[in-house]
């Protein structure tokens, strides 16, 4: 036998065992949404907006370790909101809670359904899970998103941020989405953060108003390297990376 059927036949036993480890896990469809951050300000309605895609999967019932185990994946950029003389206003992929947000925050707001059982009786998390995101598929509404999610009480909106000089990542700072004022000068003020399904393609580009992101793939935009998010640190900078800007970015 050549080594190269050696290697084929290597690969199709592991390939044997990821089908065998997952228990017969099933994909969803892909979906795409827009997200807009809307701004008033003196010179007027100032708006952003990204489309993000989102891949879903859920772990079959005899998968391991995690029976029924659901993974996202988010593809795109932030919004940005160039506000002229006044600064670009960033409304990042992650929350000040969650890095994952955008990958979530659609199926945050899927309707519920009624709670399917299987054959003995018992709550099926995975049929549940799938029927609420098939709903979710069907709303094609405009969706204002509120402070929080009523179910979870988690953030529902994006963090916001900005850079006092946008040459430099270590100058990156909140921006409190209740007070764009204080950040922007005066009259400036979130109108509000929609969501909504869509059909246009995810475009990306961010890198051409922040050409630095490439180096912060793996480290932190204050230089450092742990992929631990250490909240007891007040600099927002030890906090980011090039991820919460772009999944093209990612590590």
């Amino acid at each position: 036998m050549s080594i190269s059927d050696g290697l084929r036949g290597i690969m199709t036993l592991m390939a044997g065992l990821v089908v065998m480890l997952s228990g017969c896990g099933s994909a969803l469809p892909d979906y795409r949404y827009r997200l807009t951050v809307e701004v008033e300000t003196p010179e007027g309605l100032k708006t952003g907006s990204s489309v993000v895609e989102v891949s879903t999967a859920i772990a079959g019932k005899n998968s391991i370790p995690s029976p029924g185990y659901v993974s996202r994946r988010a593809r795109g950029d932030a919004v940005t909101v160039d506000l002229g003389k006044r600064g670009v206003l960033f409304g990042l992929l992650r929350s000040d809670e969650n890095s994952d947000w955008a990958a979530g925050v659609m199926f945050g707001f899927a309707p519920d359904v009624p709670i399917p059982r299987d054959a003995d009786g018992k709550y099926d998390t995975a049929a549940h899970f799938r029927a609420r995101y098939m709903a979710m598929l069907e709303n094609r509404k405009l969706i204002v998103l509120p402070e929080r999610f009523k179910s979870s009480k988690g953030l529902a909106r994006p963090m916001l941020v900005r850079f006092r000089d946008i040459t430099d990542p270590t100058t990156v700072e909140r921006v409190d989405p209740d007070d764009l004022a204080i950040s922007f000068g005066e009259g400036v003020r979130l109108r509000r953060v929609t969501i909504q399904l869509t059909d246009d393609p995810v475009i990306t580009g961010i890198e051409k108003h922040l050409r630095w992101l490439d180096s912060y793939r793996s480290n932190k935009f204050d230089g450092s390297k742990s992929s631990i998010t250490d909240r007891r640190k007040k600099n927002l900078a030890s906090q980011l990376s090039a991820g919460s800007f772009s999944t093209e970015f990612a590590r």
